[in-house]
């Protein structure tokens, strides 16, 4: 009878296992299908018009729930507004909301996150979290100047999941009329973060 109720114990705990993981492979998917119906919708896309109908979907990395980490926040109720940079030397005001500590393949990592001043009085994106980041696919698979991540601030708790799976370029990797805050150098990672939005090279 012991036996029965171990099996029935390990094999609920994998089906639990299998669900959470489909559900996020689901929750990754449609990421990917909303940026690709994002950028073919002429009233959204931030593709140059003569491009929107050439556009045929974005080239991702495979889904690698490996990227797709719980990250540990350490709050900074006391960071001051700074100018974050931007590709056309317009400065936004920012702060830093948390540092954000992970691991992926047994090494630990740590980001900030920040939040905007302007949309903090927004009510749509009051609790809209910013993580820009490089790594060691920049300039190879990806966009050489970093790529971005929109997070939200959990309700409760102090952790976090950070999906670089649903990582994206900024517009400005696609037109030079937009102004893209540039990543922070504390914002590089030591490592080829294998997920999320490809870049094609222009030839």
């Amino acid at each position: 009878m012991a036996k029965i109720f171990t099996t029935i114990f390990i094999f609920s705990l994998l089906s639990l296992e299998l669900r959470a993981q489909s559900d996020s492979e689901r929750e990754i998917l449609k990421f990917q299908k909303e940026l690709n119906e994002e950028y073919s919708n002429p009233k959204t896309s931030p593709l140059p018009k003569k491009n929107v109908k050439k556009f045929e979907g974005h080239d991702f990395f495979p889904v690698d729930l490996k990227y797709r980490v719980k990250a540990m926040l350490s709050l900074t109720p006391d960071a001051v507004f700074f100018k974050m940079q931007t590709s056309t030397n317009q400065p936004r005001d920012h702060r830093i909301y948390a540092m954000a500590s992970f691991s992926i393949n047994e090494n630990k990592y740590e980001l900030p996150l920040y939040q905007s001043s302007d949309l903090m009085k927004t009510e749509e994106y009051k609790d809209y979290l910013f993580l820009p980041f490089t790594d060691l696919t920049n300039g190879e698979e990806t966009y050489p100047s970093g790529r971005y991540i929109g997070l939200r601030i959990p309700k409760e708790g102090n952790e976090i999941i950070i999906d670089f799976n649903q990582a994206y370029n900024p517009y400005c990797a696609y037109s030079s009329s937009y102004s893209c805050p540039i990543v922070p150098r504390e914002n590089d990672l030591n490592v080829a973060i294998l997920a999320g939005v490809k870049f094609q090279k222009k030839k």
